[in-house]
């Protein structure tokens, strides 16, 4: 079930930190919270979410407000590696359709960004998928993202069963936080204001967060 706002935020559940100093939302009572999910293979994730959350980190430099990146997998299992995280964060390098995409549109040198990601980065931990998925399953993953979904015509509630189905089983590893956070994709950007309440969750672009992060300092 997707965690309404204004309820606590849960703790991320991470395998490592390749990048700052471990934290969680626990130990950052005080500062506004301001968590970029993205796929290290997700060109959209390159081009808007992560350019906004550093500029985030830039902007509020010195106030409490703590950014962090936690990468997660759900595709891509070859691509979306803790592996070519490290690389991102020590060398700026970038991989798969990221690469070929930021290459066409002239943001890269050498295969690399022209920009460093300043802030604590993490990958989220992945859990391997076993067994094989029933209908309550999917139907546990569907209810969340379509609250309507028991007044949909029949043939329409079975297309949704069968193609959430066929995802599930081509998943390899359920991503913790993603699923903990009912994320829809990535980028995904979570906000948790001073008290650890969650007070949103955005998918996709988000264009200009400091005047929402600069409300919830001010409360």
């Amino acid at each position: 079930m997707p965690i309404p706002a204004g309820q606590p935020a849960p703790n991320l559940s991470v395998s490592t930190w390749v990048q700052g100093a471990a934290t969680n939302l626990d130990q950052q009572r005080g500062n506004v919270v301001l968590i970029e999910v993205f796929q290290v293979n997700c060109p959209g994730c390159f081009f808007s979410a992560i350019p906004e959350a550093i500029k985030v980190h830039e902007h509020f430099a010195g106030q409490p407000v703590t950014v962090l990146g936690v990468a997660t997998a759900f595709e891509d299992w070859d691509k979306n590696t803790v592996d070519n995280l490290q690389r991102l964060a020590e060398t700026g390098e970038v991989i798969g359709e990221t690469r070929r995409m930021l290459d066409r549109a002239g943001m890269l040198d050498d295969g690399r960004l022209r920009y460093r990601i300043p802030f604590p980065l993490a990958m989220d931990e992945l859990d391997p998928v076993t067994g094989s998925p029933t209908r309550e399953k999917a139907l546990a993953a569907i209810r969340p993202q379509v609250p309507a979904f028991d007044t949909l015509p029949e043939a329409h509630q079975s297309q949704l069963i069968d193609r959430v189905t066929t995802y599930l089983k081509s998943r390899e590893y359920a991503p913790a936080t993603f699923d903990r956070y009912a994320l829809h994709g990535t980028p995904s950007t979570i906000l948790v204001d001073q008290r650890g309440s969650l007070r949103d969750i955005t998918f996709g672009q988000v264009d200009d967060l400091a005047p929402t992060i600069q409300a919830l300092l001010d409360e």
